[in-house]
């Protein structure tokens, strides 16, 4: 009697497992629920999808998806008048895979808004999630360098995955081991592929690639290979947050046309003081190369003060207002490959150089 009812329950949890992978996507219909059946990578593949902006990456989120050849979804973010916010979906997101993309720059309001149009997308049962983040804020904090203070980007990191998120898609982690805060698949997008051709368009001679700091090296090293130029290295020391007391060039820089590069530009302080120095070790012209303009404080009057040539950012994070030393570059072209890669389940390698 007992072996009856063990392979009783056995053939049901057999046709419910083959229900879940077959061509059902649903799983929430057939059981009277809320929560979408994970679907096999076959289903995946061919399910509907959809892209679906936050407010604060927009105008981006608008050029990827015209890249990629679709428009926008529908979604409304409600703000209440105590500032409170509430996503909604104008139209059905039920197992479909959805992209949604927001940096989580500052006001912190926007992680927010992001952590809560992936919990309503779930509990619409959308079949999978993947959130693009261009800009993932709080990745400065990803170590416990002094007594009691947070590692912010593991937090956020865990506030992701417990929203519902399957899949993280950003561009130049300050930190590369930030990958291993996340228990899901993230995929680290670089900004090179957009650097690199402008770079060769500027037919310069005697370059020198600098490193702003030791923790800059690798990424220095990439396009020191690319551009088969020499490589110097800037030894800073910081008293506190967003100010250096002292700093060192490492390498030869005279006569060169010095190209700083680095993942993101806060209040400029650094950046212009690298540039002044480069400039007084007797350096023919300077230019910065950076992913994130975060620029706060009074970035763009000490841009304006320094001998800094050019100032070359992406738009993962909307430019405050223009300035005749910054140029801004599109990388909406390399997410949308990204995501029609991701999509397709194909290799995401080749978007990047190495």
């Amino acid at each position: 009697m007992g072996n009856k009812i063990i392979r009783s329950n056995f053939a049901k949890l057999f046709w419910i497992v083959r229900w879940c992978n077959g061509s059902t996507e649903d799983f929430g219909s057939f059981s009277q629920g809320s929560n979408p059946c994970r679907t096999t990578n076959n289903n995946h593949k061919n399910m509907a999808f959809r892209i679906f902006s936050g407010t604060a990456s927009r105008h981006l989120a608008e050029e990827i998806a015209n890249f990629y050849g679709y428009d926008l979804g529908d979604v409304t973010i409600n703000k209440f008048s105590d500032g409170e916010l509430q996503p909604v979906y104008g139209e059905s997101i039920r197992g479909q895979n959805l992209f949604i993309i927001q940096s989580t720059n500052p006001p912190a309001e926007n992680l927010l808004e992001l952590l809560l149009m992936v919990d309503a997308a779930r509990r619409a049962s959308a079949s999978h999630i993947t959130v693009v983040i261009p800009y993932f804020g709080y990745a400065r904090q990803d170590r416990k360098d002094k007594p009691r203070v947070s590692i912010g980007s593991k937090l956020i990191a865990n506030l992701l995955t417990a929203a519902g998120v399957d899949r993280v898609v950003t561009m130049d982690l300050h930190a590369g081991q930030i990958q291993g805060f996340f228990d899901i698949p993230l995929d680290n997008l670089d900004a090179t592929a957009v650097f690199i051709p402008y770079i060769q368009s500027l037919n310069l001679e005697n370059i020198t690639v600098a490193a702003p700091d030791m923790g800059g090296v690798a990424r220095a090293r990439i396009y020191a290979k690319h551009l088969k130029a020499d490589m110097v290295v800037i030894d800073k020391h910081r008293e506190r947050a967003n100010q250096v007391a002292s700093m060192q060039i490492i390498g030869e820089v005279k006569n060169k046309n010095v190209l700083l590069v680095d993942d993101l530009v806060d209040t400029a302080g650094t950046l212009c003081k690298a540039a002044d120095q480069l400039m007084e070790e007797g350096a023919m012209s300077v230019r910065a190369f950076v992913t994130h303009p975060v620029l706060s404080g009074k970035a763009f009057e000490n841009i304006s003060q320094s001998k800094l040539l050019e100032l070359i950012v992406t738009n993962t994070i909307p430019l405050k207002q223009t300035h005749e030393k910054i140029k801004c570059l599109s990388i909406a072209p390399i997410f949308a490959k990204a995501l029609r890669k991701i999509h397709n389940f194909e290799s995401v390698s080749s978007l990047f150089l190495k």
